[in-house]
């Protein structure tokens, strides 16, 4: 036998190889025809998930201002540097308060010396007119003596009265002086991270400067600010009853962080604002979240993740609903067997795979899940099921493979 015939004899064997294993074009199936894999709606379980923009604060962001004015004299914390209450954080030039202060001392002192003048002066008067007073009973002195020591004495009284009014004077004036020699000394209110430090060494600061000395963080836990849709807040209120329960009915929500993970802990809804927002209709929200970490900062931003469960959801894959516009469509079979464009709503929120069908689509209708792109409204087809589709997608593919294989044969043999 010579090569050509060797050939030839071996893309036979090969050609009924081919054909015993559905070589034939199509192998039987003809996908150019009417078979579509079908499903029957019903309620399940769905979990999903609403995401709203938030800002991060800490539970207590204070400002610092000065409320003395002058140069900044030392800077005793750097940014992020944890403080405590009462902790001085900046030093403002003193000299001017420091004067102050001890020219109120002096006042005092000046005060108390004339006080003590004054009741020197009230125990002479006191002893002479106590001895006026004898002496007039004894008529050794006439009623015009005895009421003149009478008037020194009383005399002699105001002027105590007056210098101790002006040693409570002066010394209301050095309590204010040290008040104010105090707000030299900055100090924070609360525990917590030092923010920027926008001033520097010999800045002049007042309490009237726009800007504050700088910022501190109680961050141990996090508020993080979103806001709800009024129609959301009252479906929210109704379906509680009143909305204090439904803020402690809240479930708990997750954080996105800027980066796209997903911060550790679960956060609390905490607060709910009583006003709606006339400008965006929206309603303000408060969820609290422990920063044990120190992760969350002041200022920053994310993303609320609130969970919601239906138990009574219809669910179908986005694969097999076309979007115009939109708009959402399903091809809905009929009893016969003729499918029908039907519009239906989503929710909204989707996990990217499948849809929460909210109306259009009831439970126990049937629908078309595979090759939606072949379809028309009003097209008979035959309905197999999902199980059926995929074989005959398998077969295919199968097919495909032999006949590639063929191709591949044929031209090794040079034909």
């Amino acid at each position: 036998m010579d090569m050509k015939k060797s050939n030839v004899f071996l893309l036979a064997i090969a050609t009924a190889c081919l054909v015993a294993c559905g070589g034939k074009k199509g192998g039987g199936l003809n996908f150019g025809d009417n078979e579509f894999p079908i499903e029957t709606a019903g309620m399940s379980t769905a979990s999903m998930q609403t995401t709203y923009p938030a800002t991060i604060k800490g539970v207590q962001d204070v400002e610092i201002r000065p409320k003395a004015s002058g140069f900044i004299t030392r800077i005793n914390v750097h940014e992020g540097q944890s403080v405590g209450a009462g902790q001085v954080l900046f030093v403002i030039d003193n000299e001017t308060y420091q004067a102050a202060v001890r020219q109120a001392q002096a006042a005092v002192t000046q005060a108390q010396a004339a006080i003590n003048t004054a009741e020197a002066q009230l125990s002479t008067a006191k002893l002479q007119y106590d001895n006026s007073t004898q002496l007039h009973a004894n008529g050794v002195i006439g009623d015009f003596e005895l009421q003149t020591a009478k008037n020194s004495y009383n005399s002699a009284q105001a002027q105590v009265n007056q210098t101790k009014a002006a040693l409570a004077q002066a010394q209301a004036g050095l309590a204010s002086a040290k008040e104010q020699l105090s707000f030299c000394y900055v100090k924070s209110p609360a525990s917590g991270v030092v923010g920027s430090l926008p001033f520097k060494v010999g800045a002049l600061v007042s309490s009237s400067s726009p800007q504050p000395l700088t910022t501190v963080s109680n961050i141990s836990a996090m508020e993080v600010f979103f806001s709800m849709s009024e129609k959301d807040v009252l479906e929210m209120t109704k379906s509680a009853g009143g909305l204090n329960a439904a803020v402690n009915a809240y479930p708990p929500v997750r954080l996105k962080l800027a980066d796209g993970s997903t911060y550790a802990h679960e956060g609390r809804v905490v607060k709910v604002s009583g006003l709606i927002d006339a400008t965006t209709g929206s309603v303000s929200m408060i969820a609290r979240f422990p920063n044990p970490e120190h992760l969350l900062k002041s200022g920053g931003s994310g993303s609320i993740i609130v969970p919601r469960k239906d138990n009574a959801a219809i669910i179908v894959p986005q694969s097999c609903v076309a979007e115009v516009q939109d708009k959402h469509f399903i091809f809905v079979l009929g009893s016969d067997n003729k499918v029908k464009y039907t519009e239906i709503t989503v929710d909204p929120q989707n996990d990217g795979i499948n849809y929460i069908v909210k109306s259009g689509l009831k439970v126990g209708d049937k629908y078309v899940t595979k090759g939606i792109t072949k379809l028309t409204d009003g097209m008979d087809i035959v309905p197999i099921t999902p199980e059926q589709y995929e074989k005959k997608i398998q077969d295919a593919a199968k097919l495909g493979e032999n006949q590639n294989d063929a191709k591949k044969l044929k031209k090794a043999l040079g034909m």
